[in-house]
């Protein structure tokens, strides 16, 4: 089975650099690269942004602009993508000014080879698939796959703060799987277990693609709704509850357990200003 080629992004307004750049990469005996290429700070930037490529080699100086500034702004946006910065410059400040700014690497132009680009890429790809799965494992929870409680808190403090800025409504919805001490104590844990896995899937397969749903402890399970009014939010938390109530949730063969769900709704910024009031509220 051959293996796909990986999205790169080059970022360069010099098209001979562009040039021996793309050279080099075809010339690299392990991945093979579908290039992409922008010569300009704008449309550098939109690409990195959008475009969902493997790998970006980005350009330390861009016109007026430099890529350190390019690279500040894609971060800003929640860009993720690896950057390993090209330079003509090898002084120590250019090496500490891109690391600060979170590149993954930089090469000094005159020296770059084949071997050498394809060594720093193959770095790049690994410390980023190793900071994902860091930050997966700081932000979801371990059973279910959700969202952590530490997690959807601080998405309630930025909507909080959208609310403030931008008057923008939204709600938390608390829900509370109904008697669960008694399905680990009759069924055992790994029916339990069971029954908070299906219910994250219910739940995710209920929900828009924009709200949040998280693990918030125990049994208990939160949701941000955004851009929602009350008669939406008690509407979308209705029809959560019965998500989980419409079949039983099958914990071992031929063993199936009705599920069923009390459920809060707090409204932001109407029922609370702060995190804690709105879990208070809805709770």
């Amino acid at each position: 089975m051959t293996k796909s080629a990986r999205k790169l992004l080059i970022i360069e307004d010099n098209t001979l650099q562009y040039r021996v750049t793309r050279q080099h990469l075809q010339k690299t005996r392990g991945d093979s690269f579908d290039v992409d290429w922008a010569s300009t700070f704008e449309d550098g930037l939109q690409k990195l942004v959008e475009g969902c490529y493997d790998v970006c080699l980005l350009d330390y100086q861009l016109g007026e602009r430099d890529g350190l500034e390019l690279l500040r702004e894609a971060r800003a946006h929640e860009c993720r993508t690896p950057v390993i910065f090209l330079t003509a410059d090898a002084s120590l400040e250019v090496d500490v000014a891109a690391m600060e700014a979170g590149a993954a690497d930089y090469l000094v132009k005159g020296e770059i080879s084949p071997r050498l680009l394809e060594r720093s890429i193959r770095y790049a790809l690994k410390l980023a698939a190793t900071l994902e799965e860091l930050r997966r494992l700081a932000t979801r929870d371990e059973l279910t796959g959700l969202l952590n409680r530490r997690e959807i808190e601080r998405i309630l403090s930025e909507e909080i703060e959208r609310a403030a800025r931008f008057g923008r409504t939204s709600a938390l919805v608390l829900l509370d799987l109904d008697h669960f001490k008694k399905v680990n104590d009759t069924h055992g844990h790994p029916a339990g277990d069971a029954v908070l896995q299906e219910t994250a899937r219910r739940l995710q397969a209920a929900l828009r693609s924009v709200d949040r749903v998280a693990r918030f402890g125990g049994e208990e399970i939160a949701v941000v709704l955004l851009e929602v009014d009350r008669e939406a939010a008690f509407a979308m938390a209705e029809r959560l509850v019965e998500a989980l109530r419409c079949n039983p949730v099958e914990v071992a063969p031929g063993l199936g357990l009705k599920i069923t769900a009390s459920a809060g709704v707090a409204l932001l910024p109407r029922d609370a200003a702060t995190v804690a009031g709105l879990i208070a509220a809805a709770d």
